[in-house]
């Protein structure tokens, strides 16, 4: 059975935020002598997503 999708919506503050994290987590598996491939992948998906805009409606 496959998986069904999920969408992350952040905003370009939380991109950053996320952004960093990741490095930072690659940096501490570099320095504990592991890979980090799988974290270039995702850093890689973060960065280079679409920007889409979304319209927010506060009830």
């Amino acid at each position: 059975m496959r998986e069904k999708p999920y969408h992350l919506y952040v905003d370009s503050r939380e991109r950053t935020l996320l952004l960093h994290s990741l490095v930072k987590l690659k940096n501490q598996l570099i320095q504990q002598g592991r890979y980090g491939d799988c974290v270039d992948e995702i850093i890689f998906k973060v960065a280079n997503t679409p920007i889409k805009k979304v319209k927010i409606e506060y009830v």
